[in-house]
Formats: structure tokens, sequence, C-alpha cells
């Protein structure tokens, strides 16, 4: 699972999907902080550089990894990747570069800024079902960005779900939305 930006690993919003993915289907919930979040927060300032983003993805590898070595998760078990925001900018490039993945909750996010052609490209690799979140009133990712970017993601298997409201009025449907997403598209790949 990945935060948005200024947030760290234990956000509210994630600790709480984390809790119902593992108490109400059984899925195994995993986060770290991103560059320059919670405990990696050094100079208080966030950059999203291509360098940065192989590190985040390399950091995401190890951590599915370690997780994957765990008797109680196991190597065989079914990966999803859920991240709005910064943690579609670093997300995406992750779940196009790891096989494992199922199955995709992304969003709030477009080709915008220094990482609009990296998250292009990203986008026209990715094959996995994916959930888009948009917030129609969105400051910091523009509406015609963010559907810009979600036209040029490859899979046929893509949903998206629009609510009014600014970047950070993500509303709890939406989070629960995503949660039954996830768990949907998880159970099916073990059956």
């Amino acid at each position: 699972m990945g935060h948005g930006a200024w947030l760290e690993k234990r956000t509210p919003y994630l600790l709480s999907l984390a809790r119902r993915l593992v108490r109400h289907h059984g899925i195994a919930a995993a986060a770290i902080d991103g560059p320059e979040h919670g405990e990696r927060a050094r100079t208080g300032e966030a950059w999203w550089t291509d360098a940065e983003t192989d590190a985040m993805v390399a950091d995401w590898k190890a951590t599915l990894a370690a997780c994957r070595a765990r008797p109680e998760i196991g190597a065989d078990v079914p990966l999803g990747y859920w991240g709005l925001s910064m943690g579609t900018i670093f997300g995406l490039p992750f779940v196009v570069s790891e096989p494992a993945v199922q199955v995709a909750v992304l969003g709030l996010m477009g080709a915008v800024g220094p990482t609009a052609e990296r998250l292009a490209k990203a986008a026209a690799e990715l094959t996995q079902p994916l959930l888009f979140a948009v917030q129609w009133e969105d400051e910091i990712a523009p509406r015609d960005k963010v559907i810009e970017l979600f036209g040029v993601f490859a899979t046929s298997d893509k949903r998206m779900i629009v609510n009014p409201g600014v970047h950070a009025a993500v509303p709890l449907e939406t989070f629960e939305l995503t949660e039954a997403f996830l768990a949907k598209h998880l159970a099916s790949v073990t059956h």
C-alpha cells in the first residue's frame, strides 16, 4: 500500500484499510514510507525523481520478498497494490515491474510534472485489472490530466470512480469500493 505526499505508512486511512483487508478478507497488507516521509524524512522536502522512483520500486520489491519469506504469508499468495496520489507516482512503476501483481487500485494522479512521461509509459504497460479514483475538483492533479492518464492504461479491465471534491476529500465509500475490488480480484486468483 502506498501513501500520499506529506503522509506516512501509519496514516489513518492506510491503517484502516489494511485492518479491513486483514480482518474481513484474510489479505495480508504492508506499507512502507516513501522518500522524505515518515521514518525516512530528512529534509522535509518531497521530490519525485526517476532515481527516487527506482529506489522506491526496489524498496517495495525488497519488502515483498521479506513478506513472502514469512511462513504465514508464503511465496505463492496473490498480490495486489493500492496507492493514491504519491502512492500512484511510485506504485504504478512498481506494479508494471512486478509480474506477481494481479490487481491495482491507483488514482488521484495524472500525467503531470516531472513524472508525467514515466507515468504515461508505465500506464501503457499496465495489463492488470485497475480501479482508478478521481476527485473532480482536484487542485493537485488536474482532471484533464487524470483522465488522460486513465485513457493510456493498456488493461481492458479498467474502471474509474469519480467523486466531487478536492484532492484530500476522498469519501469513505471510495475506500470501501477499493477494498471490495481488491478482495474480489485477489480471491478470484486463488480459486
